[in-house]
């Protein structure tokens, strides 16, 4: 699945999520995600905080098949910036 794709289902999740921060996932070679608010986008811009992991790792998070926080505790999933932002994640993912 493509970037595109990914950030299309991420926007689905959001609209009308109530989110109301700033959040990228930087996937190295493969580009970024961008939400904010209830924009998401595949341009990179300044984040209240950043997270760094694989595309792969993203898309399993978002397909259910890997809890945020294991991915955190093995290390597969960085977080830079507001740590509060993160955790509010979950309504989303």
């Amino acid at each position: 699945m493509g970037l595109d794709a990914i950030a299309g289902k991420m926007r689905d999740r959001v609209t009308g999520s109530g989110f109301d921060k700033s959040v990228k996932f930087d996937c190295g070679s493969d580009g970024v995600i961008v939400i904010d608010g209830n924009t998401v986008s595949t341009e990179d811009a300044p984040a209240d905080c950043t997270i760094t992991l694989s595309k792969d790792d993203l898309e399993s998070m978002l397909a259910g098949e890997l809890s945020p926080t294991s991915a955190f505790m093995q290390g597969k999933l960085k977080v830079e910036g507001d740590m509060s932002v993160a955790m509010s994640l979950s309504q989303i993912i």
